[in-house]
């Protein structure tokens, strides 16, 4: 949630290749949808050397509680913590800009650990841009009423390109490929055969491709902004996903900034899900994120800048986001019940920035 949040409400006209901004950021989040809900806080801060080096260093936490539909119909309610710190550097070398990075989250049955580099050059005079990153994730899987313990491992890499077409129109496509190797299923959840709940169980490799696309257009004196995104991803359990995003951002007047948003994706499910199977298969998932279904989203965002030249920092602005998600699932069952499930979530963000 900290990095959808960092990245920026829209894209701007890529220029010649420059540090990160030094800044420091100060977040609460909270979601609630589902019977869970999910609170913290999240900081950042960076910080420039000798216009050539940028160090910075993250601490987010979530408060999880609550009683989801999986735990509702296989465990009892819950409540959990997360803390994940990281810190990275990055390193300007005329139009290209390297950095490496690394984050580690604990909880009480997860452990996760993950090492990111990247590189992106400009090209003719920052009118292109190409974008490659590479990261390794080494999480460790429990379950804390027993003595269960396994290892999941994880490669990911990416690619992209950003073009400007116009002095008006940013285009962008990426590409990104994963591959997962060790326990991918949850320890606590259950599968169904002829109504009989039995521990699932999911092939232990995957791997996963998505390939984004995005253009930005600039109206009028650049004060309006439209986004349109789309991204397709399939992997080889069966799972192939479509979602489009469309977002309009507006200044008004010096000091504030209001956007307007929507998102539509659905999914087809992972070809060894079932709600409920006619026997013992290798394979068994009923995890509902396995399952098809479709969610839509819509929310806005207002940000109004409350100083500027004030001591160290140079400015500062405060931001609120909200976004309200309908889920609903087309071959998953509340059991209690057996309609097929849905819900709505509420999402909100509050967002302080500093820049010094």
């Amino acid at each position: 949630m900290l990095a959808l949040l960092l990245a920026a409400f829209y894209v701007a006209p890529a220029a010649a290749a420059t540090l990160p901004e030094e800044r420091a950021d100060a977040l609460y989040h909270y979601y609630s949808g589902g019977g869970v809900d999910v609170q913290g806080p999240a900081l950042l801060v960076r910080k420039n050397f000798a216009e050539k080096y940028s160090v910075s260093a993250s601490y987010y936490v979530d408060s999880v509680s609550g009683a989801s539909i999986d735990v509702v119909t296989n465990a009892s309610a819950y409540s959990e913590n997360r803390s994940q710190f990281g810190v990275g550097f990055d390193y300007l070398y005329g139009d290209t800009l390297m950095n490496i990075s690394y984050s580690q989250s604990d909880e009480n049955d997860y452990e996760a650990k993950t090492m990111v580099v990247g590189l992106s050059h400009d090209f003719f005079g920052g009118m292109s841009t190409l974008a490659m990153g590479f990261s390794r994730g080494d999480d460790t899987v429990m379950r804390v009423d027993t003595m269960f313990e396994d290892t999941i491992d994880r490669f990911q890499y990416r690619l992209g390109w950003t073009q400007i077409l116009s002095p008006t129109l940013v285009a962008a496509i990426n590409y990104e490929g994963v591959a997962e190797e060790g326990f991918l299923n949850n320890p606590y959840r259950s599968a169904r055969v002829l109504g009989a709940s039995v521990l699932e169980r999911y092939p232990r490799t995957r791997t996963s491709n998505a390939l984004g696309l995005q253009a930005n257009k600039y109206w009028g004196d650049r004060s309006f902004v439209t986004r349109l995104k789309y991204r397709f991803y399939d992997d080889t359990w069966g799972i192939t996903a479509n979602n489009i995003e469309l977002i309009f951002s507006r200044r008004i007047g010096e000091k504030s900034e209001v956007g307007l948003g929507g998102r539509f994706y659905v999914q087809n499910g992972a070809s060894f899900y079932s709600d409920n199977f006619d026997q013992e298969y290798l394979y068994m998932a009923r995890d509902k994120e396995l399952s098809d279904f479709t969610s839509v989203s819509f929310g806005g965002r207002v940000s109004y800048e409350l100083f500027r030249d004030r001591g160290r920092f140079a400015k500062g602005k405060l931001t609120l986001m909200y976004d309200r998600i309908h889920f609903s699932y087309d071959n998953f069952t509340d059991i209690r019940s057996g309609e097929l499930y849905e819900f709505n979530a509420n999402v909100i963000q509050l967002f302080f920035t500093a820049w010094y």
